[in-house]
């Protein structure tokens, strides 16, 4: 299975750092996320940590969970903020980061969101678009502000070994400027007077399966930028994997440094990883609500659902569930369904794992990244609560609590 320090079993019982998950299950309604605060501050300094030798300065991405006790404990880590909306820009700053340390990415950000982003003074905006620069500069020079701090997306057009839906610098990819795009912004820099474009940004997607495409988009960023010294920053995004599966294999973090930083010498370099701080570091807890076989077939009914982690629907991707209390009943191949009115709502499928019984409970791995984050509420379904296990390992609080049916229907006329 995939655990790590803070979440494996002790005596039979999943725990979460100090704390048995089934302890707290018992006081909450499922489904409910639980993550460990003491395992993303971990994760943050391991990424900083194999990073030091070159020097990158580690940017959150909150798009991954933008949960505000999570955030605050990594703004106290010392990590800046990657947002890619307005609303993040706010959650960042409502836990404490300061306006410069925040990168706005995006492909689609509005007029009104730039605007409100140049006058808080946000530190770096990577721009996708050649009117975007056009709408910073003009934000910039109606509030008087000085030289804004631009980084030119560049699609590289390189594929990366990943899913389709999580690769973004192909040709065919909505992400990133052309090579003409960039050059064209660069030659002409007088037309933007009030920004300041000094870095490169190239994101190619997420959970890679290795280095190579990112050593491949690396060089061909720095073929296009050589003519232009101004550029001094090489912003590369996140797209660290993480382990799904208990026989997944995954690159290391000192692989991947070991295999770039021989091309970033003397760039300032950024980093903006999401899931590698937070995926493992998050469960989602669900019940089973029923049982039943058909058609020679075993099937768990689960009171969490696509709505609740969207993940499996969406890419088809894997996520190790198990029961919070271990047992030595028999295995059985099953398959882990939600209530939601969508054939696309299977949590697992065709997976061997241990005879579950009504009322028993599972948790559902490697949860803590694009799985709240991507909640809805289909199915007019209550989002779930979020419970955060202090970084101290022994207590637990509720970082926000379950929708109610009024929640549902407040802003309805």
């Amino acid at each position: 299975m995939v655990f790590n320090s803070s979440i494996r079993f002790v005596d039979a019982r999943l725990m979460i750092d100090d704390l048995p998950v089934d302890a707290i299950a018992r006081e909450l309604e499922t489904p409910v996320y639980v993550y460990s605060l003491k395992r993303v501050r971990k994760n943050y300094r391991r990424v900083k940590g194999a990073f030091e030798p070159i020097g990158a300065r580690i940017h959150y991405s909150a798009k991954a969970n933008s949960n505000g006790a999570i955030l605050r404990a990594l703004i106290e880590e010392g990590a800046g903020i990657d947002a890619v909306s307005g609303g993040e820009i706010a959650r960042a700053l409502q836990a404490g980061a300061a306006a410069q340390d925040i990168v706005f990415a995006g492909v689609g950000k509005t007029v009104a969101e730039i605007a409100s982003a140049v006058e808080l003074g946000i530190g770096w905006f990577n721009v996708e678009n050649e009117l975007e620069l056009q709408y910073i500069n003009d934000a910039a020079a109606s509030v008087g502000a000085e030289k804004v701090q631009v980084a030119l997306r560049f699609n590289p057009e390189v594929s990366a070994n990943t899913h389709p839906h999580l690769a973004t610098g192909h040709g065919s990819a909505k992400f990133g400027l052309s090579a003409g795009a960039i050059g064209d912004a660069l030659e002409q820099p007088e037309r933007y007077p009030c920004l300041s474009i000094c870095g490169i940004h190239v994101h190619i997607g997420s959970q890679l399966g290795d280095s190579a495409a990112t050593v491949q988009a690396i060089a061909r960023t720095k073929q296009l930028i050589e003519p232009y010294p101004e550029i001094h920053t090489i912003n590369l995004g996140g797209g660290l994997p993480v382990a799904y599966r208990h026989d997944q294999t995954i690159p290391t973090l000192e692989n991947l440094v070991s295999e770039v930083a021989p091309h970033l010498h003397g760039y300032q370099v950024l980093l903006e990883p999401g899931r590698a701080i937070v995926a493992d570091a998050g469960i989602l807890v669900a019940t089973v609500l029923y049982v039943k076989e058909q058609a020679g077939k075993i099937f768990y009914v689960v009171d969490a659902s696509m709505a609740e982690l969207i993940r499996p629907a969406l890419y088809g991707a894997q996520h190790e569930i198990i029961p919070l209390v271990q047992s030595d009943d028999e295995r059985v191949v099953a398959q882990v369904v939600g209530p939601v009115c969508e054939s696309a709502d299977v949590l697992a499928q065709d997976r061997e794992m241990t005879r579950l019984k009504v009322g028993d409970q599972v948790a559902i791995m490697t949860a803590g990244a694009y799985g709240m984050a991507m909640a809805s509420n289909y199915n007019s379904r209550m989002r779930p609560a979020e419970v955060v296990v202090a970084a101290d390992g022994d207590s637990w609080s509720v970082s926000r609590r379950r929708e109610s049916i009024q929640d549902l229907m407040r802003f309805e006329n």
